[in-house]
């Protein structure tokens, strides 16, 4: 009887051995039974696989490199009464094994191949070319992984070449015996030998023109035939009653001639049985596909971190760690292969198709890191995000996640510096995290500028041409047929007009369809650039004599202020994006009506330009744990969160168990307020803790301590110990806990200690949190320990996210503008009441008559106070807070009312960061960064 580890090999579902038959037509009944049962219970255990996932589509592709159909049909026969689909690839005769590989590597990336398949000339079964075939892919297994993983009895982990299977099915009991592999090297002669061995076999190999062959065909009781024989061997030369069997490949139309001892049904039969079992391979593939789409439980390989002191600058830490290759982290945290593309060596895009896969897996918890309100003294919010995962999973050995804004280059070269964290809670490599990353700001920036060029461009060509000459422009006649393209047609139907053939527009029709008439009075849609650049406030376009005397004053923003950016931060697919970048408004017509992108003819444009940029970028903390980095709208015009896409998939990638922290930009009472409002309407995703950020003498500084100068020493309220000034400002982190509270979120406070701290401040900061309501208060080391120093913290999240969420928004959307505006202001600024400008008020009712007061509201405010005026730290009451203007971002989805004047392009000052950063040729190391 065959070993159970034989019996793995062949198939679950393998027919028990029939009874001993050494005569040709016994075998020749064996194997074709075999193949028979073989097919029937793979097609059995496929169609139970399509029951369980109906969308199944089992795809098997072979390459073929011959002119033989033969194979060909046999193939497509076995798959279709198997259930499976198979493409053939079939390459001319001759083809080099460099065209073979192409067509390999081809279907190894195509994901909706799930089994690969080679029948090619003896002369192209190479290393190379078997090697190139994926193994999850390789149902012949013939690759070297497959084959060791059989060697080393590995067998539920390898599919086993299907013609060595056939030949062991067809052989008798072989124990004892000796068997005699001719010409049957390479993979399948392997795979043979191993078998035979383990079933008690003497195995022998040789080539048809080794010196003992006559010898070893005399003693041997069964010849195993991997190649054509050779004229000048004779027959003879095999002992009378020798089993032989052929397995050569193309035996199924091949002609043999091996005398009167040949077994040529048996070849037959080897050749028939070795296809249906490699259709049962790929069913059995299939099963190992399914499983691999499942959720995975992570097996994480953290990094060590040895911190030291005094703590170096983070460039240096950064440096300093070897981060894991990116791929190896995503198979650590189960993403497939084909769900991520490689961006050098410590950067990935992760593909959204993951989140079709996990659709039935439970999200994580979900965890929003906020801060009381920033002074230039920091707070570390990023830095907290970041010692928190690497506390949750470096320590506690917790699944978690961080999802992170990108930063900006305008910060990174002006005055703030990166924002990858900092000392030893950083995402690494710093320099890449800080400096292009994948390259996103740099492709809004692209979109944002081709509609605005798409603009001033419409207004030149509408007031230099008539309605005929637009119409023959916009409609040209392409090869003698003129056609509306898709998004041409889109308008038509909005303004009414359902005709599609070009030639049957009235004159009226073709007025309406050709004129957006824009006011450029009205235009909103500014360009942008990723650069601090003062002296792009303000500028003239369209002064050269070919713009035919269209002047228009207009402006720069910066890149991230765009809304472009703020779309991909809260779009939740490809087709979500599409549809909000249409439905941006860039101008009014001179009617007072909306003109958006769609009506430019540019949506679809703009969405290529997207495509990449929507796919999350993933890299790793210096603890090894992952980290996505997606989005970065302004934390002041927008909502400034990072994506719902990331956070999306970091909760499913974590599991039930896990956590996804993410950050708000600013204070609570900016980032937390339109994380809530407005970010979590978009995603439908519930918060399960808020971590509230503070420091000792930042709150000194709300407490009334004096003003700091940047790059002057710290005067001594902020380094030495000063109970009163630190009992005075906890009146913020009094107040940012109340707004937490507002939305019935429990609320950690996060205690960033810095060196100058005394104990007792330290502790009185964490008794006032605690008696306001926090559900607990941990003093926090992260910055000098890392993960190790956030520990508490992190115990304190995870009880916390185990406490009952009552979350609830701030306003109903049906409420009118400004009754949300006043809400705002009221329930989280603290203000007495609001002020809107006569110009605020006359936008209000535009967009409300334009159908747009159902949006939330994004207030663009100073981040520096709770109210309109930056100087006044702490709790100011009884202001009335002014709104100067109302302006809207119909396809990011909100409205934003601005508090005084809030500048979109930041400047550089007198000594920026770039006096610091420097790059060293021989190396190639970016030096000055922070």
């Amino acid at each position: 009887m065959r070993s159970a580890a034989l019996r793995r090999c062949l198939a679950p579902a393998l027919p028990a051995a029939l009874p001993p038959s050494r005569g040709l037509c016994g075998r020749r009944a064996r194997g074709a039974e075999a193949a028979r049962k073989i097919t029937e219970n793979a097609k059995k255990s496929l169609a139970s696989l399509k029951r369980e996932n109906p969308q199944l589509e089992p795809t098997l592709a072979i390459i073929q490199a011959h002119n033989d159909h033969l194979i060909q049909e046999i193939n497509k026969n076995f798959a279709k009464e198997v259930g499976l689909h198979v493409i053939h690839i079939s390459l001319p005769e001759g083809s080099s094994k460099d065209e073979i590989v192409y067509e390999i590597l081809r279907l190894n990336e195509d994901p909706n191949v799930q089994g690969l398949a080679l029948d090619l000339p003896e002369s192209l079964y190479s290393s190379k070319v078997l090697n190139a075939v994926k193994p999850e892919k390789d149902v012949d297994g013939l690759s070297d992984v497959n084959l060791g993983r059989l060697v080393r009895g590995d067998a539920h982990d390898c599919l086993v070449p299907p013609t060595a299977c056939a030949v062991m099915e067809l052989l008798e009991d072989t124990g004892g015996k000796t068997v005699l592999l001719v010409g049957a090297g390479g993979a399948v002669g392997a795979a043979l030998q191993c078998m035979l061995q383990r079933e008690g076999a003497a195995t022998l190999s040789c080539r048809w023109k080794a010196p003992q062959l006559q010898t070893k065909l005399r003693h041997a009781d069964v010849v195993v035939v991997g190649s054509t024989k050779p004229d000048d061997v004779p027959v003879s030369w095999i002992r009378p009653g020798t089993t032989v069997i052929s397995c050569s490949h193309g035996l199924l139309s091949e002609k043999h001639n091996y005398g009167q001892q040949n077994n040529h049904a048996a070849e037959n039969a080897v050749g028939s049985l070795a296809i249906a079992m490699r259709m049962q391979n790929m069913v059995k593939n299939m099963e190992r596909w399914i499983q691999s789409q499942q959720y995975r439980k992570w097996d994480l390989c953290c990094l060590k971190l040895q911190p030291l002191s005094p703590v170096p600058s983070d460039i240096e830490i950064s440096r300093a760690q070897s981060p894991k290759a990116v791929d190896v982290l995503a198979k650590e945290i189960g993403l497939l292969t084909d769900e991520i593309e490689i961006y050098g060596q410590t950067k990935a895009k992760v593909r959204l198709s993951l989140l079709e896969r996990l659709k039935d897996q439970p999200d994580g918890k979900y965890v929003l890191v906020a801060g009381i309100t920033p002074t230039p003294l920091g707070e570390g919010k990023s830095t907290v995000t970041i010692g928190l995962v690497q506390a949750l999973t470096a320590h506690l050995n917790i699944n978690s996640f961080a999802c992170l804004r990108q930063p900006s280059q305008g910060p990174t070269f002006g005055v703030k510096g990166g924002a990858a964290g900092g000392g030893y809670a950083q995402v690494i490599p710093m320099e890449e995290f800080n400096l292009h990353l994948t390259g996103d700001i740099h492709a809004i920036t692209a979109a944002n500028n081709l509609l605005a060029a798409a603009i001033d461009a419409r207004i030149l060509h509408e007031n230099t041409q008539s309605d005929k000459a637009l119409y023959n422009r916009l409609v040209p006649v392409v090869n003698g047929v003129r056609g509306f393209s898709a998004i041409q047609l889109a308008r038509l139907r909005r303004l009414g007009i359902n005709k599609t053939d070009p030639g049957t527009l009235t004159e009226e029709e073709m007025s309406k369809f050709v004129r957006l008439d824009i006011d450029p009075s009205t235009i909103t849609w500014q360009r942008v650039v990723d650069t601090n650049d003062r002296f792009l406030r303000k500028i003239t376009v369209g002064q050269a004599n070919t713009e035919k005397g269209f002047v228009r004053q207009a402006q720069f923003d910066i890149a991230v202020a765009s809304e472009i950016m703020a779309i991909l931060a809260l779009t939740t697919s490809l087709q979500d994006m599409k549809e909000r970048l249409g439905k941006m408004v860039v101008a009014n017509d001179k009617n007072g009506e909306p003109v958006t992108a769609e009506d430019l003819g540019v949506t679809g444009a703009l969405a290529v330009l997207m495509k990449d940029a929507i796919k999350p970028t993933l890299m790793q903390t210096l603890e090894g744990t992952p980290v996505f980095v997606h989005a970065g709208p302004f934390a002041n015009i927008a909502h400034g969160n990072s994506s719902v896409l990331a956070d999306k998939i970091a909760l499913k990638l974590v599991g039930e168990r896990g956590f996804v922290v993410t950050e708000a930009g600013f204070g609570a009472d900016i980032g937390m307020e339109k994380f809530f409002n407005i970010k979590c309407r978009a995603s439908g995703l519930v918060p399960s803790v808020v971590v509230l950020v503070a420091t000792v003498r930042a709150l000194k500084m709300h407490g009334g301590g004096p003003n700091v100068t940047a790059g002057a020493p710290l005067k001594k309220e902020y380094t030495e110990e000063n109970l009163q000034l630190v009992a005075d400002g906890c009146c913020n982190l009094q107040k940012q806990i109340q707004i937490t509270q507002l939305f019935g979120v429990p609320v950690v406070v996060a205690l960033n200690v810095f060196k100058t701290d005394s104990p007792a401040e330290v502790d009185l900061v964490c008794k006032i949190a605690k008696q306001s309501g926090a559900f607990d208060a941990v003093p926090c080391n992260h910055w000098s320990a890392g993960g190790r120093g956030a520990v508490k913290l992190a115990q304190a999240v995870e009880k916390a996210a185990n406490q009952k969420n009552s979350f609830k928004y701030l306003y109903s959307l049906e409420l009118p503008i400004v009754e949300k505006i006043r809400i705002i202001a009221q329930k989280v600024y603290g203000a007495q009441d609001i002020e809107l400008s006569p110009a605020a008020q006359l936008q209000v009712d535009r967009y409300t008559q334009q159908g747009f007061g159902n949006l939330p509201i994004c207030m663009a405010k100073t981040h520096l106070s709770l109210s309109h005026q930056p100087e006044r730290k702490g709790v100011p009451t009884g202001f009335i807070l002014p709104i100067s203007d109302v302006r809207a971002s119909i396809g990011a989805g909100f409205i934003y009312p601005l508090v005084g004047t809030m500048s979109t392009m930041p400047g550089l000052p007198t000594r920026p960061c770039f006096y610091d950063i420097d790059l060293d040729p021989i190396t190639e190391q970016v030096t000055g960064l922070f």
